[in-house]
């Protein structure tokens, strides 16, 4: 690998948890990722002519925690803040082992997903400051202008550090709810980029052992990324799980799914994820008893209600108590969402498929209609124009 290369995937394996250890005293984020990008940047000039570090991470954290200093030595910055003798003290680029240090990224995740933050900008904030996503790569992604979401991102961390949110695990009492904020942000990621998301859920159930629903929530990204490739024939045609083929699953990947499921049972305590990780188990089994299948997704409906969860319990009906049956309760889901369910493309094409199955052939075409213009998804269209024509 070149020198280039190299340093652009230390900037992208390193930058979250750089970012966390050194934001962690100030809760100044913007200042961080300012020393940060001089770090990238100085990478980028010096590596191609003196070589990349045996330690490019420990480099990178030196770089950007002198820049830092830097910062701190100013006269503006002298005038309001003490002298620390450790912060502002230089440190040499290989003095530092940062596998030696704990990992505060777990801190970094439960600061983006604090009560005090905006619930919509909990995910934005995590791809930016954990993943390293630009906002105009995160706005993009929600949809919304670049400039909008710099605009956005700015004032979040500004209101981070102004209120003193600190990087820390809370008390045990407000950990759960927090975590849940943690969890469903990563699921966030998920829609977005699969591989960060991926990779994310690795980093989280790896930091927090001991929380099943962050094993849960590693075992349902993994199963679901495990049939990436079999989701897409040869010519580009969308393929639906009962039609995939199963030999273009990675079996790695649903190994490890199980070992976190297995992780979770051993703690007993049982959540939303690791229903819907077991749900995607069974499918992957390649034995999916569909009665089994309808109890989890009952289960599911249960703990953790939503319309996505709603709509694969009516399919799930359809499945085993017949196509009426199904629509009937895909039908109360849609009732219950108002305008929500109107533009909801899954269920306007589980809609369709039940009422073709049904014989009801002009209310079939008018749901798959809807659905296709719901779908920004070529090749899910294309399967969805097929089904319709037949």
């Amino acid at each position: 690998m070149d020198p280039l290369t190299e340093a652009a995937a230390a900037a992208r394996d390193w930058h979250g948890r750089l970012l966390a250890l050194l934001a962690a005293g100030s809760g100044d984020i913007a200042a961080v990722e300012d020393a940060l990008a001089d770090a990238y940047e100085a990478a980028v000039r010096t590596w191609p002519e003196q070589g990349v570090p045996g330690n490019p991470g420990g480099w990178l954290l030196t770089v950007a925690r002198n820049r830092l200093r830097d910062r701190w030595r100013t006269a503006e910055f002298r005038r309001t803040v003490a002298l620390d003798v450790d912060r502002d003290a230089p440190e040499h680029r290989d003095d530092v082992d940062v596998d030696a240090i704990p990992d505060r990224r777990l801190e970094l995740m439960l600061v983006c997903a604090h009560p005090a933050i905006d619930r919509a900008m909990h995910t934005p904030l995590m791809l930016n400051t954990v993943l390293g996503f630009t906002a105009e790569q995160v706005g993009r992604a929600f949809s919304v202008p670049a400039a909008t979401m710099a605009t956005r991102l700015v004032r979040v961390k500004k209101r981070i550090r102004t209120t003193g949110i600190a990087f820390r695990i809370p008390d045990r009492a407000d950990l759960p709810g927090r975590m849940t904020a943690v969890l469903e942000a990563v699921y966030g990621t998920y829609a977005i980029d699969r591989a960060e998301a991926l990779h994310l859920v690795g980093v989280l159930a790896a930091l927090a052992p001991d929380d099943p629903e962050a094993h849960g929530l590693a075992a349902l990204v993994q199963l679901s990324a495990a049939r990436a490739a079999a989701r897409t024939g040869a010519d580009g045609r969308f393929v639906p799980l009962d039609e995939q083929d199963p030999a273009r699953w990675d079996r790695g990947l649903i190994a490890r799914a199980h070992e976190h499921l297995r992780a979770a049972h051993r703690l007993g305590r049982l959540g939303r994820f690791q229903v819907e990780a077991a749900i995607q188990a069974l499918h992957c089994s390649g034995a999916a008893n569909v009665r089994t299948l309808l109890e989890l997704h009952l289960i599911l409906n249960d703990l953790a209600p939503s319309l996505g969860g709603g709509v694969a319990l009516a399919a799930v009906t359809a499945e085993a108590d017949g196509a009426e049956a199904g629509l009937e309760r895909l039908d109360d889901v849609l009732a219950a969402a108002g305008a929500a369910g109107d533009r909801f493309q899954p269920a306007r094409a589980t809609r369709a498929h039940l009422l073709r199955r049904l014989g009801r052939h002009e209310e079939a075409t008018a749901e798959y209609d809807r659905a296709i213009a719901l779908t920004d998804d070529a090749a899910e269209r294309e399967h969805l124009r097929s089904r319709r024509a037949h």
